[in-house]
């Protein structure tokens, strides 16, 4: 993905005088015009819209003192003309007409066939016009890197910057996996060269949804390591182009573009069980309270625990031999490190059957050939960062299914401890859906903060929350995701206020607010205000997806905010998964996009009633 972010010097340079004045101005001096009607930028006595989040973790009742409310500031999203003047009448009704569309069930559940009926009675080339006259064109910058430089162009003049994400995504189903399967004996892993042989492997079952296709997410599956490589290729294309556009650009990766989902899936499992074999010692020895990171169990206990249960290992001196537990005791930062040292420690990685009653190999099933792919991933991951620091670019390592993130949760690590010691270089994003998020980003944080690197974090809520309460339904095991849409709400706001007051204590953390939730970024905006962060600090930035929210993201980027739109791009037969994943998020939070329906309608009839519907931007 490729990101702009070479905004004017007004907004990024020149915050400060405005934030004094407690007004906002227009993001470029090209034109006076676009400076009549900059948004709202006031004191705290302008706040009315309070989110329904949390208690705070920061300050004690959420006030700022009064020397520092002449820099607080917020912003009024409701001023349509500031909203969307980067976009003419016809984009306005374009949208109005798509998210009118995405909220009939029958067009989004039927949308492939209605695709495929659509080119056969239109042909292709009709049927491809139609699409960038609605979908694709309110979705998708354009079909390549050169293609979306125009949109690039005008979102940057408005104070918006770009993240360009290669959004072709393989939507493989059942008969195709059954051709795959008879063809090639599964999807078989051959490797450039002849020394990394690999087992042939079939997609495994649990990577099916709950109807018994493979899910539309975006996954990618493998026919060899070339695919792999090839993908790895067109990453390191869009970071370069990223940083040709910008001196603090964003690029966005998928791990399973890298290697296969099958080991992904191998690798959660053995991190789950491991952290959760953690909790169990902590529970027996009566220390779980607190925060995960804060929990710590008795190095003495642990031995004569593990002992009872049938281990043979040293953990008392492997743990003194490795300058850790010098208090005696360990947390589960030093109870994972001993995955870092698997060749070393392998008789110590055991882990209860509950079935057979006894410990057994952690990595019984993770073979020579799953740690070879695991050096592959890392490997294409180490290119790719090495590329983003030579580019001046940062990589934001998007989340995945559930069942999967572990393992693409714990490579980015990897790189973040690498890349992340003087600047923050790798993103990991983080699914606040999930019931465990908080512990994820708070053990993170404090990983990054004992071993001296950036911690840095995009925040999301999540985009298949039914698909995996369905699977984790005929699976039967317990569901990950938060019972409802208010509790998933907790815990985004749980975990970017512990980001945010980290951000405030030491500077080193960084977090990308990636949400369409006008509360949610409203929350922001108070936060930073009581903890005295300012927009030019360049730690806390916002970004939506291109074609939904301009209300948010263009008042907040004219504000002086960094801000950011998610830009997919790709051929358009190749990106109609994509989407449909857009248009099933649209009709899951119809709500939010019925208020950015009524906010169009109005600038509209505004534009009617002054004479503008013929309005062109101007940058």
């Amino acid at each position: 993905m490729f990101h702009v972010r070479a905004l004017p010097s007004l907004t990024r340079t020149g915050v400060a005088p405005f934030l004094s004045h407690r007004r906002a101005r227009s993001t470029s001096s090209i034109s006076a015009a676009r400076t009549e009607h900059a948004p709202t930028v006031s004191g705290r006595n302008n706040t009315d819209h309070d989110s329904d989040c949390p208690g705070q973790l920061g300050q004690e009742g959420g006030h700022s003192s009064p020397s520092s409310r002449a820099n607080e500031i917020s912003v009024d999203f409701e001023q349509t003309q500031e909203a969307y003047k980067s976009k003419d009448s016809l984009e306005l009704l374009r949208s109005l007409v798509v998210f009118k569309l995405c909220s009939y069930d029958f067009l989004v559940d039927k949308n492939k066939e209605l695709s495929t009926l659509g080119q056969k009675v239109l042909g292709r080339t009709l049927f491809n016009k139609v699409m960038k006259m609605t979908f694709y064109g309110q979705f998708v910058a354009g079909e390549d890197h050169v293609a979306i430089k125009p949109l690039i162009q005008k979102n940057q003049a408005y104070g918006v910057g770009s993240v360009l994400d290669y959004s072709v995504e393989e939507d493989i189903d059942e008969e195709e996996i059954q051709q795959k399967d008879s063809n090639h004996n599964a999807n078989v892993c051959v490797p450039q060269g002849n020394d990394h042989g690999e087992k042939r492997y079939k997609v495994d079952s649990e990577l099916r949804s709950v109807h018994g296709e493979v899910t539309t997410a975006p996954t990618y599956f493998h026919a060899d390591e070339a695919k792999c490589d090839h993908h790895m290729e067109t990453f390191i294309k869009c970071i370069k182009a990223s940083g040709g556009a910008s001196m603090d650009g964003f690029s966005a990766i998928k791990v399973t573009a890298l290697g296969r989902p099958q080991f992904l899936l191998e690798l959660s499992e053995v991190t789950v069980k491991w952290r959760r074999f953690f909790n169990f010692l902590a529970l027996q020895q009566g220390k779980v309270v607190g925060q995960v990171s804060e929990q710590r169990v008795e190095l003495t206990q642990l031995q004569k625990s593990l002992t009872e249960l049938g281990a043979t290992g040293d953990y008392l001196g492997w743990f003194t031999e490795n300058n850790k537990g010098s208090s005696g005791s360990i947390d589960v930062l030093d109870w994972n490190s001993l995955l870092d040292d698997r060749d070393k420690c392998a008789d110590l990685l055991v882990v209860p059957n509950v079935k057979l009653g006894k410990l057994e190999p952690l990595l019984k099933d993770f073979s020579d050939e799953d740690e070879k792919q695991m050096q592959r991933i890392l490997q294409r991951l180490d290119a790719l960062a090495k590329h983003a620091v030579e580019n001046r670019v940062r990589l934001m390592v998007d989340a995945e299914q559930t069942y999967l993130q572990p393992a693409i949760s714990r490579l980015a690590l990897e790189m973040q401890r690498v890349y992340n010691k003087e600047k923050p270089v790798i993103f990991n994003t983080y699914q606040c859906y999930l019931k465990e998020a908080f512990d994820s980003v708070s053990t993170d944080v404090a990983l990054s903060c004992r071993e001296g690197w950036h911690f840095a974090a995009k925040l999301v809520r999540g985009a298949y929350m039914y698909q995996e309460k369905g699977r984790a339904e005929e699976l039967g095991y317990e569901d990950p995701i938060n019972p409802d849409y208010e509790s998933t709400n907790r815990m985004y706001h749980r975990c970017l206020d512990f980001v945010l007051d980290e951000i405030a204590r030491n500077g080193n953390a960084n977090v990308m607010v990636a949400s369409h939730n006008e509360d949610t970024v409203k929350h922001t905006l108070r936060r930073m205000n009581e903890l005295g962060l300012m927009p030019r600090e360049n730690k806390v930035y916002f970004g939506q997806l291109l074609g939904m929210c301009d209300q948010i993201s263009f008042p907040l980027g004219q504000a002086g905010f960094p801000v950011y739109k998610y830009v997919p791009y790709g051929p358009i037969d190749e990106v109609m998964p994509y989407l449909t994943r857009r248009a099933q998020e649209n009709r899951g939070f119809m709500q939010g996009v019925q208020k950015e329906r009524g906010l169009l309608w109005k600038e509209l009839r505004r534009r009617a009633a002054s004479g503008e519907l013929l309005h062109r931007p101007v940058y």
